[in-house]
């Protein structure tokens, strides 16, 4: 089977390495994928969102799968592309439609679903520029800390929290009246906080029914001890211990079955990945946000605790057999450790030389933002650069390699976290 694969990083790279694996896979092409995804298929560059391009490409190619990464094509509605074209409409997309990938493309459409599918998530009102008053009146009628969530895609920096009612106020009328996150904050939620420890959950599902997959915690601020600024994602470790069988009961009956429910019951055909991001309160799962798309860096440790074949997984998903499949986990635990650029999340530079990967053993490399130039050097080429995994049979032992394998790779700048999974002990 041909396969193309959509996206550039991290995600991709690790879904890559899994795809590859696959008895299966005849050949596999990444679009526009990095310097570590060419070592799992061939790199083509293709515009993700040029359906048209995309087309030409598949036809010539034989192309029989598509697996989208990032939620921007799926948003844009690529998979209903392939569904109305007569010469496409027969090869199967990983990813859901335009209107169901609205579960991440607009807050608003999301909270207003789990609030008719009755899943448990923050109180919230979403409010637009003609409506900016009551929004003021909103934020004064709640206690801090606020929380405002520009509606559509803004590159994961369209969410502010917020302990002055003033400075919400002011941002709030930043990002209605002067497009603080461009047309994503034409409307913006803003809803109550909700104090826990978050969890990402992931489920593979053909629309009738859905397989768990590991779940994992990611860490989202530059500096040890959750400091500093909100980057991307500074590593993810999975297993979660707190996310016990009880824990995930309760996940699975209160949030996963009302999801897959109420997209059947609303008319939602679904395919493809739905990422639950949860947050415990008080022993209790509630959502604070659904993406239609593995999570980065999630993926780089959940990916490799899956012992299936992933691309029998994704055929069940095309077919709608899914309720056949059963998944097959990796006891261990994975530990993904981000090394990023010097400056980031602020400004950085591209286009250094990275060196030692090659002597990496103990551990998974799986490239975010890098690429190889003219002479064939494997050089940086985003903020986040590279996500280094390792198994072990504790989280620490886990860790320990990763951070050993991590601290072989050089290139100028080079930073990353050494507590990923610590809080959890």
């Amino acid at each position: 089977m041909n396969i193309l694969l959509i996206g550039s990083g991290g995600r991709e790279s690790a879904l890559a390495w899994k795809i590859n694996q696959s008895k299966k896979l005849t050949k596999l092409f990444i679009t526009p994928g990095n310097a570590g995804t060419s070592s799992f298929g061939e790199n083509v560059d293709l515009p993700i969102n040029d359906f048209e391009t995309i087309k030409t490409f598949v036809l010539k190619n034989h192309i029989q799968m598509v697996v989208v990464g990032p939620e921007d094509p799926l948003v844009n509605g690529i998979h209903d592309f392939f569904a109305s074209d007569n010469e496409l409409k027969n090869i199967g997309v990983i990813g859901p439609k335009k209107i169901a990938a609205q579960l991440e493309g607009s807050k608003d459409f999301s909270k207003a679903f789990m609030e008719r599918n009755n899943i448990k998530t923050a109180a919230y009102k979403t409010f637009d520029k003609n409506t900016l008053e009551a929004g003021f009146q909103f934020l004064d009628s709640i206690e801090p800390p606020y929380v405002l969530k520009a509606d559509g895609l803004a590159a994961g920096k369209g969410v502010l929290i917020i302990d002055n009612v003033d400075e919400a106020k002011a941002e709030l009328k930043e990002m209605l009246t002067n497009s603080k996150f461009g047309k994503a904050s034409d409307k913006v939620v803003i809803e109550k906080f909700l104090k826990g420890i978050e969890v990402s959950v992931f489920v593979l599902t053909d629309g009738e029914s859905y397989v768990i997959l590991p779940e994992a915690k990611d860490y989202k601020r530059i500096g040890e001890r959750d400091s500093g600024l909100n980057t991307g994602g500074m590593g993810s470790v999975s297993p979660v211990p707190f996310a016990n069988k009880v824990f995930m009961d309760k996940v699975e009956k209160e949030i996963i079955q009302p999801t897959i429910n109420g997209l059947k019951k609303e008319g939602i055909d679904y395919t493809g990945f739905i990422f639950f991001g949860l947050i415990k309160v008080d022993n209790e799962p509630w959502v604070i946000e659904y993406n239609v798309r593995m999570g980065d860096p999630e993926t780089e440790s959940v990916v490799p605790r899956i012992k299936s074949d992933i691309i029998e997984l994704f055929e069940a998903v095309i077919s709608k057999t899914l309720n056949n499949t059963t998944i097959e986990i990796d006891e261990r635990f994975a530990v993904s450790v981000m090394l990023v650029a010097g400056g980031y999340p602020g400004e950085y530079q591209k286009g250094d030389s990275i060196k030692n990967i090659e002597t990496i053993n103990d551990s998974f490399v799986f490239h975010a933002g890098t690429k190889i130039n003219n002479n064939n050097e494997i050089i940086t080429n985003g903020g986040r650069v590279i996500a280094v995994t390792s198994y072990g049979n504790t989280m620490i032992e886990a860790l320990v390699k990763s951070i050993s394998s991590a601290e072989k790779i050089e290139f100028q700048g080079k930073y990353f976290r050494k507590d990923i999974g610590k809080d959890l002990l």
